[in-house]
């Protein structure tokens, strides 16, 4: 150890020491400072009330196909079907509609969840507009709800895809939070719930990517996974480099151009006059978003759909849910086609066979023909392992219509 009185002698041991570490470590990399995310991503700052805002923007013409559907599908969507998709709301402005989504750091919500990614569409003229506007840092949040504040003004209502389960509350708040006001009487059409009432029954679940394969035809190459992207933000704050978030950029841009198809999409499906579909499976599927709105269209689209042809399961769901509406407008006759024509599924079902007896027993006022439906009922239930408690219900009717019977008989 070396004494207070000979410091050269120190100050030479660690300048040897300092070279002995640079000969370990070899020379220090050059390092280039990341090129600005408006580069990269090819977007450009734009001045807002509340500072600046990197926005991207992007014009696609309005034949523009999405898979399978033309982007202007979209603008000749009728009143009726946005009444019927916006759940009896009065319909809005097709060009006027704000179609919208956006990448968050967490799905948690909550007030520490940001939405530093909000993509924006719209029909302007002979095109659709997509705009997404990027928070560079989270102390931008005042410029993004400065940025998205008119637009909200301006539309005649939202589109989104679950929105109303995510999308929009979680907006709000960060409006709220922002001291800046949320239109709360913008109509708000989200796409997620008509969907599942047109293909859940198809399909293994009805998330986005899957309706935008199996319904749109688009397939996505090297799509980023959502769960990843708040992890991508998350390491451009703290790193700074841009170029990962390539992918999530045009994720989000997808997601809105989906928004667009879909309704087109939709719209279609649920144009003016008779169902225009060559798919049973989504005649069907669309019979079941009519019958809230207008039945006699859900009655139209159920007989379509059993006249171009489904899957037997598909078949006999659609023969009762036909049956029951025929039923309400009391078309006996029809209803009891169907319901006979159900009472023939290879898989054993009850309900066609409790129609059938009841319309018998208390509307045509025929106990035998009554009698003969719950008898053989009761075999086919035997027959097929039905649960005991069928069993029981169809033994109990058939001895309730035998005693019946039996009082009439002359003594």
């Amino acid at each position: 150890m070396f004494s207070r009185a000979d410091p050269g002698a120190r100050a030479g041991t660690l300048e040897e020491l300092r070279r002995v570490i640079r000969r370990i470590e070899g020379p220090r990399p050059f390092r280039v400072a990341p090129e600005p995310p408006e580069t990269v991503l090819g977007g450009q700052l734009v001045e807002t009330d509340a500072g600046p805002l990197l926005t991207v923007r992007r014009e696609f013409p309005l034949d523009h196909r999405h898979g399978r559907i033309a982007l202007e599908r979209a603008l000749a969507v009728s009143a009726d079907a946005l009444r019927v998709l916006g759940r009896d709301r009065a319909p809005p402005d097709p060009r006027r509609l704000l179609f919208l989504d956006t990448e968050t750091t967490g799905l948690a919500g909550g007030t520490g969840t940001y939405a530093f990614l909000v993509g924006a569409g719209w029909i302007e003229d002979d095109r659709v507009v997509v705009v997404q506007h990027f928070m560079r840092d989270l102390d931008e949040e005042p410029a993004l709800l400065a940025a998205v504040a008119p637009l909200l003004e301006r539309a005649s209502a939202l589109v989104t895809f679950n929105g109303s389960g995510f999308d929009v509350p979680l907006l709000e708040t960060r409006f709220i939070l922002g001291r800046r006001r949320w239109p709360a009487a913008l109509p708000h059409v989200d796409l997620m719930h008509p969907a599942r009432r047109v293909w859940a029954a198809r399909f293994v679940d009805c998330r986005l990517l899957t309706l935008e394969r199996e319904v749109l035809g688009h397939l996505r190459e090297q799509d980023v996974a959502g769960a990843l992207i708040p992890a991508l933000y998350f390491e451009f704050l703290r790193r700074r480099h841009p170029a990962p978030l390539g992918p999530v950029f045009t994720h989000n841009r997808y997601d809105v151009l989906f928004l667009v198809a879909l309704l087109g999409w939709l719209g279609h499906a649920l144009g003016d006059g008779e169902p225009n579909l060559d798919d049973g499976l989504d005649l069907a599927g669309v019979g079941r978003l009519w019958e809230r709105a207008d039945p006699e269209r859900a009655v139209a689209c159920y007989r379509a759909a059993l006249a171009v042809g489904l899957p037997a399961p598909a078949a006999h769901g659609v023969r009762l849910r036909l049956a029951a509406w025929e039923k309400r407008r009391a078309r006996w006759e029809s209803a009891c086609a169907l319901w006979q024509a159900a009472t023939a599924a290879t898989a054993f079902d009850p309900r066609p066979w409790e129609e059938l007896a009841k319309y018998h027993e208390h509307r045509a006022r025929d106990a035998v023909a009554a009698q003969g439906i719950v008898a053989a009922a009761l075999h086919h239930a035997q027959t097929a392992g039905a649960p005991p408690r069928v069993m029981e219900a169809f033994a109990y009717r058939l001895a309730r219509l035998d005693r019946r019977l039996a009082r009439r008989q002359p003594s």
